[in-house]
């Protein structure tokens, strides 16, 4: 609610100062689902994704099996050899949260890939949005996809079909 009330505010304001500037939004998930090579993109990391996962759920699997085993057989081992056994799944624990984290951490490799990947095309999106900004004269271009803080917008100043045509899809 505060950003609502601060983004009218700056609305409010910048309208003010400056009257006669236009105003336009685009979709930018409308606009990345007609370029094929962003949906392409998306493919290769769902794949991605979902084989790591699987190759993740498998580790944590195992210490699972493994922990319910100790469970039950715990009580027939000697204390050293309950140390070990604890020591042995602690250890493939920690090995299932750092492939975990490989994969999916801040810095991993799924990350790594959609920078890879989708950027370029962020990239060019950015650019056309850019230029049609230029040659259209508009002061601000506002992105509804985003969830800046456009609750209403009017179909008419949706320029998102002249990006997909400048991006020439």
């Amino acid at each position: 609610m505060k950003k609502l009330a601060i983004l009218s505010a700056i609305l409010l304001t910048i309208s003010t100062l400056s009257y006669a500037q236009k105003y336009a939004y685009v979709d930018s998930e409308y606009i990345l689902s007609k370029i094929p090579s962003y949906e392409s993109a998306q493919a290769k990391l769902d794949e991605l994704s979902k084989k790591w996962q699987t190759e993740v759920e498998a580790k944590y699997k195992v210490v699972q099996e493994k922990y319910e085993a100790f469970q039950t057989e715990q009580y027939a081992w000697s204390a050293e050899m309950k140390k070990q056994r604890e020591q042995e799944i602690i250890d493939l624990e920690q090995a299932a949260v750092t492939l975990r984290e490989k994969y999916f951490g801040e810095e991993g490799d799924l990350y790594n890939k959609r920078t890879e990947l989708v950027k370029p095309i962020q990239d060019e999106v950015f650019n056309a949005i850019k230029t049609v900004a230029t040659e259209g004269g508009y002061a601000f271009i506002f992105d509804k996809a985003s969830g800046a803080g456009l609750i209403y917008s009017d179909p008419k100043y949706d320029i998102s079909d002249e990006i997909v045509k400048k991006l020439g899809y």
